[in-house]
C-alpha cells in the first residue's frame, strides 16, 4: 500500500470494509408453505425436498399453503 500511496483511510472511504450480510442483499419473503414438522418455504426458487416428496406421494402443494 505504501508503494502505491494508499492509506487505510482511503480504503475505508472507498467502502472496501463495508460488511454485507445475506439478508441485506436478498429481500425476505413471507412464508407461504409449512408442513407438520415445521419445514417452511417462501415460494421462491426451487421447490424444497420436503414439499417435492409430498407432491410425489400424491399430496397437493396447496395442502401446505398458509392462508
Amino acid at each position: 500500500m505504501a508503494k502505491h500511496g494508499i492509506a487505510e483511510d482511503d480504503l475505508v472511504a472507498a467502502g472496501c470494509f463495508v460488511a454485507t450480510s445475506p439478508t441485506t442483499s436478498r429481500q425476505a419473503h413471507p412464508i407461504r408453505f409449512r408442513d407438520a414438522q415445521g419445514h417452511t418455504w417462501d415460494g421462491q426458487g426451487d421447490r424444497p425436498e420436503w414439499l417435492q416428496r409430498a407432491v410425489n406421494a400424491g399430496q397437493s402443494a396447496d395442502h401446505f399453503r398458509i392462508a
